[in-house]
């Protein structure tokens, strides 16, 4: 052990040195106990009591879990009359879309695009797509895409007979993390604010004429696929999901450094700092276990540094164990491939056209 002076006698060089010394050894030792508490925090899953006796037995019995999945991620809701307002924002011989505004609360409003094909006949099956960071609903029908992400997903949809639902929601990570800092002071977080808005979307949405309510599905990519992955447990009219370059090791992706990965810790993304989302047990396998016996894709790129691939591959074999248990192993798809942050269009259709 070092020799300790006088403190009275030292130079301030020397106590300074000692200082920077200290608080480097400090800061190590409580950022590697911390993250290995992070790591335990996920053991609780251990503890839930699910019954595989049956797709409805096992439904009632993620309903405690549920629950604490909602006030986990600090959900909002909402009730006010709608006040429903619809404008235009395309149309041509074969597409109708309006910009559509509801009243959530008092001076806070939810907006989306509705997007309809015109050569369908009867109720339509709706699909939520859920745009990602520095998007909005314009991206998903393949407007303001230069990079190509998104490849017109939700036009594709279109024509495959679907209607579409695209909920804008707050895309910039600054402003995110000062709604978040004001979403905190209430015990909620921004993420529940914009799932409360998701579902109360749904309540105008889905008693239309034009819309099957009995046919929904979710469909998002990047933050979309947050969305996506923390709205479906919570949201039981959602019957089919694709969960699109979000899924992942989440204590990983959360707490642990690497350079095979980009890792929440190392950025500045504070919208992303749910309180209590490890303690709670609620790592991506046991958000799928919540969407579970409804069918469920992954898309995922292996040159995607969102996540390095050989560990979400794991998380999903973690995840599959609830289905593969319930006798419905088909119901949870893995689509892996070598490309990176983008849809993948043709298999997501598929999976759509399968389960809707």
């Amino acid at each position: 052990m070092q020799n300790q002076r006088n403190a009275l006698t030292e130079q301030d060089g020397v106590l300074l040195r000692k200082r920077n010394d200290r608080q480097s050894l400090m800061r190590r030792e409580m950022e590697s106990w911390l993250v290995g508490q992070c790591g335990e925090a996920l053991d609780h899953n251990g503890a839930w009591k699910l019954d595989f006796g049956s797709a409805e037995s096992y439904s009632e019995s993620c309903q405690p879990y549920r629950q604490s999945w909602s006030e986990t991620v600090g959900e909002f809701s909402f009730d006010a009359d709608f006040n429903a307002t619809l404008e235009p924002y395309f149309e041509d011989e074969n597409f109708i879309a309006r910009q559509l505004c509801i009243d959530l609360a008092d001076g806070l409003q939810g907006r989306a695009v509705l997007a309809l094909p015109k050569k369908q006949t009867g109720p339509l099956p709706l699909v939520i797509a859920q745009h990602g960071v520095t998007s909005g609903p314009e991206t998903v029908f393949g407007f303001a895409d230069p990079a190509g992400y998104y490849h017109s997903y939700a036009m594709e949809l279109l024509k495959a007979g679907y209607a579409v639902l695209a909920p804008a929601n707050i895309s910039d990570a600054h402003p995110r993390a000062r709604l978040q800092r004001l979403c905190l002071l209430l015990g909620k977080t921004l993420a529940g604010l914009e799932v409360g808005k998701i579902r109360r979307l749904l309540d105008y949405v889905l008693p239309l004429p034009e819309i099957d309510e009995t046919r929904v599905g979710m469909w998002g990519i990047s933050l979309g696929g947050l969305y996506t992955l923390f709205t479906t447990p919570l949201e039981p009219r959602i019957k089919a999901s694709i969960v699109c370059a979000f899924f992942n090791d989440r204590y990983n992706k959360m707490a642990v450094s690497s350079p095979m990965y980009s890792c929440f810790v190392d950025v500045d993304e504070e919208h992303i700092w749910i309180p209590g989302w490890l303690q709670g047990g609620f790592g991506d396998a046991q958000l799928l276990a919540l969407m579970c016996p409804r069918p469920v894709q992954i898309q995922q790129g292996r040159a995607d540094s969102i996540g390095w691939w050989p560990q979400q591959h794991k998380e999903f074999d973690r995840a599959k164990q609830y289905y593969d248990k319930l006798g419905m192993a088909d119901r949870a798809e893995y689509c892996d491939h070598n490309g990176g942050h983008e849809i993948l269009v043709e298999q997501g259709l598929e999976f759509m056209n399968k389960w809707l």
